[in-house]
């Protein structure tokens, strides 16, 4: 049995993704009142997307069951000992990331979330998990919280927070990111950007997308020359 696997982690996981299932998006009313192109242009935004997101303060927004597993995979057989995350929302990821460092012996996660009231859900449901101990939830926009008193070396980074911002959190912890560390962004089909920056032969990374909406990326360590 693993952490993943175990009471209360297990059992706590298939709680949250049954409710999860059960929210309805269009129906919330701060969500039904803006148009499909204005969704698309706020998620594209680089400077409204906390008015997107707040409205979405009472959605989950978990990661499927599938990717969760992918994390835990990827952190136990890299042995990992320093994660950091980018969007915590309900803390579903981070229950997963914080499995596998328990599994690993320890660590430390670091994840930022900038709505205050899904920070508290987080830490309820890492308290609940038995997990809390591992991880360091920082409250407020991923661009200030993330920019100072990182690890010195980094292992794994998740981007699951506003798909516009990816490229500058990348930015943000790319220094600290040791040789064949592995970034995994989320919905990262969201993000052209991001998904031609991370597949450029110059820019030090190998990439693949796994699943239908995940970008699985390898840092090699090694920049193309601009010459």
């Amino acid at each position: 049995m693993t952490t993943l696997t175990n009471h209360p982690v297990a059992s706590l996981l298939d709680r949250l993704f049954d409710e999860a299932d059960a929210v309805q998006i269009a129906a919330i009313p701060a969500v039904a009142e803006l148009s499909k192109d204005e969704r698309d242009r706020l998620l594209r935004s680089k400077t409204e997307y906390l008015n997107l997101y707040h409205r979405l303060k009472d959605v989950p927004l978990p990661v499927s069951r599938q990717t969760g597993e992918l994390l835990y995979m990827l952190a136990r057989s890299c042995r990992v000992r320093n994660i950091v995350e980018f969007g915590t929302s309900f803390g579903v990821s981070t229950l997963y990331l914080a499995a596998a460092l328990r599994d690993n012996g320890g660590g430390h996660l670091i994840t930022s979330e900038f709505e205050p009231s899904k920070v508290a859900r987080a830490r309820d449901h890492l308290q609940q998990g038995g997990l809390l101990d591992l991880v360091d939830i920082r409250a407020g926009d991923a661009l200030e919280t993330l920019a100072n008193d990182l690890p010195e070396q980094i292992d794994l980074l998740l981007l699951d927070g506003a798909k516009a911002l990816y490229p500058e959190i990348l930015g943000l912890v790319r220094s600290r990111l040791r040789p064949g560390a592995l970034v995994i962004a989320d919905n990262a089909d969201m993000n052209p950007d991001y998904m031609a920056l991370v597949r450029s032969p110059a820019s030090g990374f190998m990439s693949l997308p796994f699943a239908e909406d995940v970008e699985l990326s390898v840092n090699i360590g090694v920049v193309a020359s601009s010459k």
